[in-house]
């Protein structure tokens, strides 16, 4: 019990983050006890302020400590919310008040009280960042006693989405199937997860910049009712993106780049590789070819085949 604080907030949007701290701070309680010393409960509109001040001051069973658990704390009703404010000033040793939310302002009377409890009561869940969760999932593996390529995880995370609950789930999925080589390849991703996740434009602009005709028919087709004339008008953008960094790079201010198109480094990453494959005439050749992909879609033309003509021409202007 003394190397825990009176009170926790786990907050933020990653839920597997969530879940893990809320099982860790579980796993103390005392086996055999933990149904008298756990109470846990979901924050509403009609919660009683007596009782969750009951349920703070009671004393555990045991030697161990007693354990109130509130979700969705960022839903307190105020007078419940104030109750545990005041609690918060002269707390129950012999309890552990947990509050979690995936949302709550730094500025609430509420988070400034258990932030002031201690400088490990706020359990920061922040979701991580879309670029950095193929490199997780990559850690992730290998802490699980396998192996996760490179391409394999970012296809993960391309089908699955960003949920790092889904990622796991699907992760652990994957390491029972391909347990017996002890290694999960591109393959073995392709053939065993289904795609959940909404293609983003963005993936499919890469690959078709990338010459990657099959994977971008493919994120194509998974797409929900996509607009040509939208798609069009960031492949478009691409191209010139494209265009610029070839200049760039001819003269030598490759690292301009990023600062030229109004991005971050590490956006602009997949643009530098594209450019390096295109010569000045083929990319002036991908601009002609929007200019005619839009007259036919304009014009009245099957927007379909003057859309997958234009894709498969930047995917290979030869």
């Amino acid at each position: 019990m003394a190397s825990l604080l009176p009170a926790y907030l786990i907050v933020g949007a990653d839920q597997l983050k969530r879940e893990t701290a809320v099982n860790r701070l579980k796993g103390r309680l005392e086996e055999g006890l933990s149904a008298f010393n756990l109470d846990e409960r979901t924050a509403r509109a009609d919660m009683d302020a007596t009782d969750v001040a009951i349920s703070f001051n009671t004393l555990p069973m045991g030697d161990s400590f007693r354990l109130v658990l509130i979700h969705d704390a960022n839903k307190l009703p105020k007078k419940v919310s104030e109750t545990i404010v005041s609690y918060l000033s002269n707390p129950n040793p012999g309890c552990v008040l947990c509050l979690v939310a995936e949302s709550l302002a730094k500025t609430t009377r509420l988070y400034k009280a258990v932030a002031k409890v201690g400088k490990r009561s706020v359990i920061d869940c922040t979701p991580i960042k879309p670029r950095d969760l193929p490199s997780y999932l990559m850690r992730h593996a290998q802490a699980m006693g396998i192996q996760l390529d490179a391409r394999a995880a970012a296809e993960i995370v391309s089908r699955v989405g960003e949920s790092t609950v889904a990622l796991d789930q699907q992760l652990k999925t994957l390491r029972e199937l391909c347990s017996t080589t002890g290694r999960i390849g591109l393959r073995d991703v392709e053939e065993n997860v289904a795609r959940t996740a909404e293609v983003k434009p963005w993936e499919f602009l890469d690959k078709v910049a990338a010459g990657d005709a099959t994977r971008a028919l493919e994120l194509y087709r998974h797409m929900q009712d996509p607009s040509h004339l939208a798609l069009l008008t960031l492949i478009t953008r691409r191209v010139r993106e494209l265009v610029c960094a070839q200049s760039l790079i001819g003269r030598g201010q490759e690292r301009d780049i990023a600062r030229e198109l109004g991005r971050q480094e590490w956006q602009v990453r997949s643009v530098v590789r594209s450019a390096r494959r295109f010569s000045a005439e083929q990319l002036m050749h991908c601009l002609d070819a929007c200019a005619t992909c839009e007259r036919e879609l304009k014009g009245g033309a099957d927007a379909e085949t003057s859309f997958l003509r234009l894709v498969l021409f930047i995917c290979n202007p030869s």
